[in-house]
């Protein structure tokens, strides 16, 4: 059974949860870098005849990879354990499910944005973001 947010439990989360995917995109980068330096030593190897096959700084690289993109997983999880729905990681974008005239909807937040903001439906996504105004947080509940 999902988990449903009032809007102020999803505020009060906001500054850890922009936290987490601060940690999240450097562990992107992180883990895109080693695998640029991967490619890269890959290439030397095929070059060289494939001699270095083992060489300590490829072993060492693919282990600094394994590591963020194991941390990277810790992290998203979490958060998906505390019921907040990780929508797109190259933009930040997250969703708090609450209810709305007993229909479930989103409540949207983008890194960088300042608060929630937004709203959707289910089936709408990003494009079909509203505004929160008063009379949509009369109607909203979540626990």
């Amino acid at each position: 059974m999902p988990r449903y947010f009032t809007f102020e439990l999803a505020t009060r989360m906001l500054p850890r949860v922009e936290e987490a995917l601060r940690e999240v995109i450097d562990l992107r980068l992180e883990c895109r870098s080693a695998e640029q330096e991967i490619r890269a030593a890959q290439q030397r190897i095929t070059m060289l005849g494939g001699s270095l096959g083992g060489s300590r700084d490829l072993i060492e690289t693919r282990a600094r990879r394994e590591a963020s993109m194991s941390l990277l997983k810790q992290v998203v999880e979490k958060l998906q354990e505390a019921g907040v729905l990780v929508k797109d990681l190259d933009r930040g974008l997250v969703d708090f499910p609450a209810l709305y005239r007993g229909n479930e909807v989103y409540l949207c937040w983008k890194l960088g944005e300042n608060e929630i903001a937004w709203w959707h439906g289910v089936d709408e996504g990003f494009r079909g973001r509203k505004p929160i105004d008063a009379e949509f947080l009369a109607e909203l509940s979540g626990e």
